[in-house]
Protein backbone atom coordinates (compact mmCIF):
# COMPACT_ATOMS: atom_id res chain seq x y z
CA UNK A 1 0.00 0.00 0.00
CA UNK A 2 1.80 3.13 -0.96
CA UNK A 3 1.15 6.66 -0.15
CA UNK A 4 -1.60 7.10 -2.82
CA UNK A 5 -3.84 4.03 -1.87
CA UNK A 6 -6.23 4.68 0.52
CA UNK A 7 -6.86 2.28 3.46
CA UNK A 8 -8.91 -0.61 2.79
CA UNK A 9 -11.29 -2.36 4.79
CA UNK A 10 -12.64 -5.75 3.52
CA UNK A 11 -15.81 -6.16 5.24
CA UNK A 12 -17.63 -9.50 5.16
CA UNK A 13 -20.91 -9.77 6.36
CA UNK A 14 -24.59 -10.87 5.89
CA UNK A 15 -26.18 -10.44 2.87
CA UNK A 16 -29.59 -10.53 4.98
CA UNK A 17 -29.89 -8.05 7.81
CA UNK A 18 -30.63 -10.90 10.64
CA UNK A 19 -33.12 -10.16 13.48
CA UNK A 20 -31.54 -8.30 15.52
CA UNK A 21 -31.36 -4.24 14.83
CA UNK A 22 -28.11 -4.29 16.75
CA UNK A 23 -26.63 -5.95 13.50
CA UNK A 24 -27.82 -3.27 11.35
CA UNK A 25 -26.78 -0.81 13.68
CA UNK A 26 -23.58 -2.09 13.47
CA UNK A 27 -22.78 -2.51 10.14
CA UNK A 28 -24.26 1.17 9.56
CA UNK A 29 -21.76 2.26 12.06
CA UNK A 30 -18.81 0.47 10.38
CA UNK A 31 -19.42 1.89 7.54
CA UNK A 32 -19.78 5.53 9.14
CA UNK A 33 -16.82 5.18 10.29
CA UNK A 34 -14.56 4.35 6.96
CA UNK A 35 -16.22 6.79 5.14
CA UNK A 36 -15.45 9.61 7.99
CA UNK A 37 -12.03 8.52 8.07
CA UNK A 38 -11.62 9.03 3.91
CA UNK A 39 -11.27 4.70 3.92
CA UNK A 40 -12.07 2.54 1.21
CA UNK A 41 -14.56 -0.17 1.54
CA UNK A 42 -13.88 -3.71 -0.19
CA UNK A 43 -16.96 -6.19 -0.17
CA UNK A 44 -19.10 -8.49 -2.03
CA UNK A 45 -20.89 -6.18 -4.00
CA UNK A 46 -24.24 -6.81 -2.90
CA UNK A 47 -27.01 -4.21 -1.98
CA UNK A 48 -29.04 -6.79 0.22
CA UNK A 49 -28.92 -7.33 3.92
CA UNK A 50 -25.57 -6.17 6.21
CA UNK A 51 -23.77 -5.64 2.72
CA UNK A 52 -26.02 -2.55 1.66
CA UNK A 53 -26.01 -1.56 4.78
CA UNK A 54 -22.66 -0.93 4.92
CA UNK A 55 -21.72 -0.04 1.43
CA UNK A 56 -24.63 2.82 1.76
CA UNK A 57 -23.48 4.15 5.04
CA UNK A 58 -19.72 4.10 3.74
CA UNK A 59 -20.91 6.16 0.63
CA UNK A 60 -23.34 8.60 2.34
CA UNK A 61 -20.23 9.25 4.97
CA UNK A 62 -17.89 10.06 1.87
CA UNK A 63 -15.78 7.36 1.29
CA UNK A 64 -15.25 4.86 -1.80
CA UNK A 65 -16.77 1.67 -2.06
CA UNK A 66 -15.39 -1.32 -4.13
CA UNK A 67 -17.59 -4.08 -4.46
CA UNK A 68 -17.12 -7.61 -6.36
CA UNK A 69 -19.67 -9.78 -7.31
CA UNK A 70 -19.89 -13.13 -9.20
CA UNK A 71 -22.21 -13.30 -12.39
CA UNK A 72 -24.47 -16.14 -11.07
CA UNK A 73 -25.15 -13.96 -7.63
CA UNK A 74 -25.81 -10.37 -9.28
CA UNK A 75 -29.51 -11.36 -9.39
CA UNK A 76 -29.43 -13.38 -6.18
CA UNK A 77 -27.79 -10.78 -3.95
CA UNK A 78 -28.74 -7.80 -6.11
CA UNK A 79 -25.55 -6.29 -7.64
CA UNK A 80 -25.29 -2.46 -5.96
CA UNK A 81 -25.86 0.10 -8.68
CA UNK A 82 -23.96 2.75 -6.68
CA UNK A 83 -20.95 2.24 -6.04
CA UNK A 84 -17.26 3.81 -7.01
CA UNK A 85 -16.35 0.27 -8.45
CA UNK A 86 -18.41 -2.86 -8.99
CA UNK A 87 -16.41 -5.62 -10.66
CA UNK A 88 -18.30 -8.85 -11.84
CA UNK A 89 -16.42 -11.50 -11.89
CA UNK A 90 -16.94 -15.54 -13.01
CA UNK A 91 -16.30 -17.45 -9.84
CA UNK A 92 -16.57 -16.98 -6.01
CA UNK A 93 -12.79 -17.73 -5.69
CA UNK A 94 -11.61 -14.90 -8.25
CA UNK A 95 -14.23 -12.49 -6.38
CA UNK A 96 -12.41 -13.34 -3.05
CA UNK A 97 -9.04 -12.68 -4.81
CA UNK A 98 -9.62 -9.67 -6.05
CA UNK A 99 -11.59 -8.75 -2.53
CA UNK A 100 -8.23 -10.01 -0.85
CA UNK A 101 -6.04 -7.95 -3.21
CA UNK A 102 -7.61 -4.77 -2.36
CA UNK A 103 -7.22 -5.15 1.59
CA UNK A 104 -5.48 -4.00 3.77
CA UNK A 105 -7.49 -5.18 6.89
CA UNK A 106 -10.57 -7.34 7.06
CA UNK A 107 -13.23 -7.57 9.34
CA UNK A 108 -16.39 -9.58 9.78
CA UNK A 109 -19.53 -8.86 10.88
CA UNK A 110 -22.61 -10.85 11.86
CA UNK A 111 -23.67 -13.35 9.25
CA UNK A 112 -24.07 -16.75 7.38
CA UNK A 113 -22.18 -19.88 6.21
CA UNK A 114 -20.34 -17.30 3.08
CA UNK A 115 -19.48 -14.47 6.11
CA UNK A 116 -17.64 -17.87 7.94
CA UNK A 117 -16.08 -19.28 5.18
CA UNK A 118 -14.44 -16.03 4.03
CA UNK A 119 -13.66 -14.88 7.90
CA UNK A 120 -12.10 -18.67 8.31
CA UNK A 121 -10.31 -18.84 5.00
CA UNK A 122 -8.68 -15.03 5.29
CA UNK A 123 -7.78 -16.64 8.69
CA UNK A 124 -5.86 -19.60 7.85
CA UNK A 125 -4.40 -17.71 4.72
CA UNK A 126 -2.73 -15.24 7.10
CA UNK A 127 -1.41 -18.27 9.50
CA UNK A 128 0.13 -19.55 6.28
CA UNK A 129 2.09 -16.78 5.64
CA UNK A 130 0.36 -15.93 2.34
CA UNK A 131 -0.61 -12.53 3.75
CA UNK A 132 -0.02 -10.28 6.77
CA UNK A 133 -2.89 -8.31 6.63
CA UNK A 134 -4.93 -7.99 10.23
CA UNK A 135 -8.22 -9.84 10.77
CA UNK A 136 -10.79 -8.50 12.82
CA UNK A 137 -14.29 -10.14 14.27
CA UNK A 138 -16.93 -7.38 15.52
CA UNK A 139 -18.72 -9.31 18.31
CA UNK A 140 -21.77 -7.56 18.52
CA UNK A 141 -24.40 -8.24 21.00
CA UNK A 142 -22.38 -11.95 21.64
CA UNK A 143 -23.65 -12.75 17.94
CA UNK A 144 -20.17 -14.95 17.86
CA UNK A 145 -19.56 -16.09 21.84
CA UNK A 146 -20.63 -19.38 20.91
CA UNK A 147 -18.22 -19.49 18.17
CA UNK A 148 -15.31 -18.22 20.60
CA UNK A 149 -16.38 -20.42 23.30
CA UNK A 150 -15.52 -23.02 20.46
CA UNK A 151 -12.31 -21.09 19.32
CA UNK A 152 -11.14 -21.43 23.04
CA UNK A 153 -11.98 -25.48 22.90
CA UNK A 154 -9.80 -25.83 20.01
CA UNK A 155 -6.71 -24.42 22.03
CA UNK A 156 -7.44 -26.51 24.55
CA UNK A 157 -7.87 -29.82 22.30
CA UNK A 158 -4.33 -29.15 20.70
CA UNK A 159 -5.96 -28.49 17.52
CA UNK A 160 -5.20 -24.52 17.47
CA UNK A 161 -2.33 -23.01 18.50
CA UNK A 162 -2.94 -19.76 20.90
CA UNK A 163 -0.32 -17.95 18.51
CA UNK A 164 -3.02 -18.91 15.44
CA UNK A 165 -5.94 -18.04 18.09
CA UNK A 166 -4.49 -14.38 18.42
CA UNK A 167 -3.98 -13.30 14.97
CA UNK A 168 -8.36 -12.73 15.38
CA UNK A 169 -8.55 -9.29 16.94
CA UNK A 170 -11.86 -9.65 18.77
CA UNK A 171 -14.26 -6.22 20.07
CA UNK A 172 -17.55 -5.56 20.49
CA UNK A 173 -16.60 -1.93 20.09
CA UNK A 174 -16.48 -0.87 16.38
CA UNK A 175 -14.56 2.17 16.84
CA UNK A 176 -12.04 0.56 18.59
CA UNK A 177 -11.49 -2.52 16.39
CA UNK A 178 -11.03 -0.02 13.30
CA UNK A 179 -8.24 1.83 14.75
CA UNK A 180 -6.79 -1.27 16.44
CA UNK A 181 -6.87 -2.78 12.51
CA UNK A 182 -5.25 0.39 11.11
CA UNK A 183 -2.53 0.42 13.70
CA UNK A 184 -1.58 -3.60 12.68
CA UNK A 185 -2.10 -2.84 9.29
CA UNK A 186 0.66 -0.24 9.62
CA UNK A 187 3.61 -1.97 8.83
CA UNK A 188 1.53 -4.68 6.77
CA UNK A 189 2.72 -5.25 3.05
CA UNK A 190 0.39 -6.26 0.43
CA UNK A 191 1.21 -9.29 -0.72
CA UNK A 192 1.53 -10.54 -4.74
CA UNK A 193 -0.39 -13.19 -4.68
CA UNK A 194 -3.11 -14.42 -2.28
CA UNK A 195 -4.14 -18.30 -2.76
CA UNK A 196 -6.75 -20.33 -1.51
CA UNK A 197 -5.98 -24.16 -0.01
Amino acid sequence: MNAATPFSLCVYCGSRSGTDPAHEAAARRVGTLIGERGWRLVYGGGRAGLMGVVADATLAAGGTVVGVIPHALMSRELGHPGLTELHVVDTMHERKRMMAERASAFLALPGGIGTFEELFEVWTWRQLGYHDQPIGLLNVAGYYDELLAFLAKTIDAGFLSTAQHDLLNVSDDAEALLTQLATLAGGAHQPDDYRSI
